[in-house]
């Protein structure tokens, strides 16, 4: 945890002041029971009311000081808390953005959202604690054991004994409870893991009528978990009657011990509650240590999960500023590029060469697990190529900066993505042209416009989280939309087209000819009708290019794109599609 406590260097000054703070408020807390012991043996024994009130004035004054310090203490330990945790939980976010596809996927999304919301909690609460009850503990124990035994040495062993007594409780129950604390991040994690599946799943949970297994796979996490919890806080609820106990033994042998003295010494009594007040302040003291030795390991472990994210070196590593000219002329060109995910024994790709030209489409069509949307995640650079290069506008992708490349791209995912919000934000995310023309144009072309216009808002129709209360073919033509507003260089479309029927299929990519006149459109596709007409269309088959060229030549040249044309038409069209070629 230490190594968070750089998020504290812009707020030193207030972290002093809190320190002056608490260094007043102890002082004063400790000058009470010496003046208590005052009124007792000058005013009390002796019967002056003068010194009795002077003195009094003089407590309430100091209580009233102390109390202003704390309040003071307080404000400046929950403000730099609060500080704390918006500056580390902006940058853990911005890290967890900056991280590629390969890396975010060594965490799971349950375990990130745990991390950002769960852990840098638990750190922000340490952190308070440790800058007003670190602080104070110490101070006010040191301080009360000087006093006390300056009041009676000789009974400075009980006080010994009480702290003695709690140390040695402490340690058991931190023993216990330390094991426990990363059993319980890892329960929240596959709680939240479990949720979120069967949130984002829940149709298809309905559709197999499997309800009752999942309700039993969250009820045996949550089990786990609530016994987890369960045995912490049994562990924490055993230090309240344990420290019962220890203060009110202590406070009873040094009652013991002062009846003989009072005997024999009737001001003595002062000496005795005074006494008491100060074996009451250095055992509350270490309690308090004690306490946060406890809680101080559980934001330890979430501090080292926090920090496991924050310590990954991205493996991408972008340009501050892109090196070398592009080309005027759009182009992306692959030459022999292989890749495997990382701990892969195989490449997923392999000896990928081809080049894809302005004003032309060049398709992409195999098997299941060919690998072609790894091909194309690897233009924006979602992963990095194993070997080879990746070349847009003849540059390397690698000797970009991250914003010039991602300007020249325009990217539609095969699942449609939406965000909360309103139809026309979503349309404009990712673009500076803020123009209702523009807005109104992307979505006539993604043959979106006419299920827009019969909305009662619009494009002001406000868009539910996921897009869940859009069909499937309504995000994919929102998504094509975005993609056109941003009016890019390179156009891909990962399987984007699988949720239209064929009329609107047709009417889209009739529309979007024009406007990819000048542009690179790089098409992941099923059906054979949506790159029929693509002036490039490439076979892929395990990894590796079989076949290259337009629809007639691959009927003639490629098997594995015949087979594929077989399987999608009837008997008789396939005849005349391999006459015809």
């Amino acid at each position: 945890m230490l190594k968070l406590f750089r998020y504290l260097k812009p707020y030193w000054w207030q972290v002093v002041l809190l320190i002056l703070s608490i260094g007043g408020q102890t002082y004063l807390t400790l000058q009470l029971p010496a003046l208590m012991a005052d009124i007792v043996n000058q005013g009390i024994v002796t019967g002056d009311q003068n010194y009795i009130l002077a003195t009094g004035l003089k407590m309430l004054i100091f209580a009233l000081a102390a109390s202003l310090c704390a309040l003071i203490a307080h404000f400046f330990s929950s403000r730099i808390g609060a500080a704390f945790s918006r500056d580390l939980r902006a940058d853990f976010y911005q890290k967890v953005l900056s991280l590629s596809v390969s890396e975010i996927d060594n965490f799971s999304t349950a375990s990130l959202i745990t991390r950002t919301t769960n852990d840098i909690g638990q750190v922000q609460q340490a952190i308070m604690m440790m800058l007003t009850m670190l602080l104070r503990a110490p101070m006010m124990g040191l301080g009360a054991i000087f006093q006390a035994y300056q009041t009676a040495p000789d009974m400075t062993w009980t006080i010994a004994a009480g702290v003695g007594a709690i140390i040695f409780f402490s340690i058991i129950i931190l023993g216990l409870a330390m094991p426990k604390f990363k059993i319980y991040q890892k329960l929240i994690d596959k709680i939240t893991l479990i949720a979120r599946e069967n949130l984002t799943g829940l149709r298809v949970i309905r559709a197999f009528n499997n309800e009752a297994h999942e309700q039993q796979k969250f009820g045996h996490a949550n089990h786990e978990l609530t016994k987890t919890g369960l045995f912490i806080d049994r562990l924490m609820a055993l230090q309240d009657p344990l420290l019962g106990l220890i203060f009110n033994g202590v406070t009873l042998g040094i009652v013991w011990i002062s009846i003989g003295r009072l005997e024999s010494d009737a001001s003595y009594l002062g000496d005795m509650i005074a006494f008491v007040q100060y074996a009451t302040h250095v055992l509350m003291s270490f309690l308090i240590l004690t306490m946060l030795f406890i809680i101080l390991p559980r934001a330890n472990v979430s501090a080292g999960r926090i920090n496991e994210v924050m310590k990954v070196k991205p493996k991408i590593h972008w340009k501050d500023t892109t090196e070398g000219n592009p080309d005027k002329t759009p182009s992306v060109e692959f030459k022999n590029v292989a890749f495997a995910y990382a701990g892969a024994e195989a490449n997923v790709l392999e000896n990928i060469s081809f080049i894809a030209k302005a004003g032309e489409t060049t398709a992409f069509i195999g098997s299941t697990g060919s690998g072609k949307s790894t091909l194309i995640s690897l233009v924006p650079r979602f992963y990095e190529t194993t070997e080879g290069e990746i070349l847009v506008d003849g540059l390397n992708i690698k000797d970009y900066a991250k914003d010039d490349l991602m300007k020249r791209i325009g990217y539609v995912p095969q699942r449609g993505i939406l965000f909360s919000g309103v139809i026309k934000n979503n349309i404009l995310f990712g673009t500076d042209d803020l123009d209702d023309k523009n807005v109104k144009k992307s979505a006539r072309v993604a043959q979106a416009e006419n299920f827009i216009e019969k909305l009662e808002e619009k494009y002001n129709a406000h868009i539910a989280e996921k897009g869940t209360n859009v069909s499937g073919g309504q995000k994919q033509r929102l998504s094509i939309a975005r993609a056109i507003a941003k009016h890019p260089e390179i156009y891909i479309f990962d399987d984007s087209f699988s949720a239209l029927d064929m009329k609107t299929d047709k009417k889209l990519r009739e529309a979007l000819k024009p406007e990819t006149k000048d542009s690179v459109v790089l098409i992941v596709a099923q059906r054979i009708s949506t790159i029929k007409d693509a002036e490039q269309i490439i076979v892929l088959d395990q990894g590796k290019i079989v076949g290259k060229g337009k629809h007639k030549e691959l009927l003639k040249n490629c098997k594995e794109y015949r087979e594929i044309v077989k399987s999608q038409v009837s008997e008789q069209e396939f005849a005349k599609e391999l006459k015809n070629a």
